[in-house]
C-alpha cells in the first residue's frame, strides 16, 4: 500500500508509521510527505529514510479551494492508495477530498465526537474528564467529524497538566494509527453511514475485553492505559 503523509509539524505520527513499516507491522510504503510549511521536522524524518518531500506554499494561492486542488494533483502524481494526515493543520476542502473518496485518514487526540478541533487535550483537561484518548477516523468535510475507525483510551490523573495528558495520548496515537492503516491495507474497513465496519475474517477480533494493557505503575488506582481497537 502506497501512503502519502500530510504533516505540518514534528511528524511523530509519521515516525510511528515508518517504524511500524520497518517492523513489518504495517504492510505499506510511505512514498511522499507533503507540508504547508517550508521545513517542518517531519521533512527531516522523511529525508532520513530517502522519502521525497513536497512543500506547497499556501501564500501562492488566492483561497483554500485552489490550494487544495493543487495539493490533490501533486499527491495524485505519486499514485497513492491512501492519504494519512499526521498533524496537518489545515481543514481539507471538497476539492481535495473528492480526489480520494474514502481514502483520507486522520488521527485526533481525543475520543471523538468529544473535543474536536484545536487543543483537544487542553479541552479534555479543562472539562475534567476521567479518561481521554485518540481517534483514527476517515476525513469528511467537517472538522474531526468523519466515521470512526479505531479509538484508544488513557486515564486522566488528578495531577495531570494539559502537557502531561498530551504526552500520554501521543504514546497511544503512535500505536493506533499504524494499526488502523494496516486494517485499511488489508481491505477490512467498510464505511456504512456514520459507522465503519471492520471485517475480522481470518483474524481474531479485538474487543474491549481484549484491550492491550500497559501498566504505568502499580500504585495508582488508574495506573494503566488501554489500547482498545473496537
Amino acid at each position: 500500500m502506497r501512503i502519502a503523509v500530510l504533516a505540518s509539524g514534528r511528524g511523530t505520527n509519521l515516525q510511528a508509521i515508518l517504524d511500524a513499516i520497518e517492523a513489518k507491522a504495517l504492510q505499506a510504503r510511505v512514498v511522499a510527505v507533503f507540508s504547508d510549511r517550508r521545513e517542518p521536522l517531519a521533512f527531516e524524518r522523511a529525508r532520513q529514510r530517502g522519502i521525497p518531500t513536497v512543500f506547497l506554499d499556501p501564500a501562492l494561492f488566492p483561497n483554500r479551494r485552489e490550494y487544495d486542488a493543487a495539493l490533490a494533483q501533486k499527491v495524485k502524481s505519486f499514485s497513492v492508495d491512501v492519504v494519512a494526515l499526521a498533524g496537518f493543520m489545515r481543514v481539507l476542502t471538497p476539492e481535495f477530498l473528492r480526489e480520494f473518496p474514502g481514502r483520507v485518514l486522520n488521527i485526533h487526540p481525543s475520543l471523538l465526537p468529544a473535543f474536536p478541533g484545536l487543543e483537544a487535550q487542553r479541552q479534555a483537561w479543562e472539562y475534567g474528564v476521567r479518561f481521554s484518548g485518540c481517534t483514527v477516523h476517515f476525513v469528511d468535510q467537517g472538522v474531526d467529524t468523519g466515521p470512526i475507525i479505531l479509538q484508544s483510551v488513557v486515564p486522566v490523573y488528578e495531577e495531570d497538566t494539559p502537557e502531561t495528558l498530551a504526552e500520554r495520548i501521543l504514546k497511544v496515537e503512535h500505536k493506533t494509527y499504524p494499526a488502523a492503516l494496516q486494517l485499511f491495507a488489508e481491505g477490512r474497513l467498510q464505511i456504512e453511514g456514520r459507522r465503519v465496519r471492520i471485517n475480522w475474517k481470518g483474524r481474531t477480533p479485538l474487543k474491549p475485553r481484549d484491550c492491550v494493557l500497559e501498566w504505568l505503575d502499580t500504585v495508582r488506582n488508574f495506573g494503566r492505559e488501554a489500547l482498545c481497537f473496537e
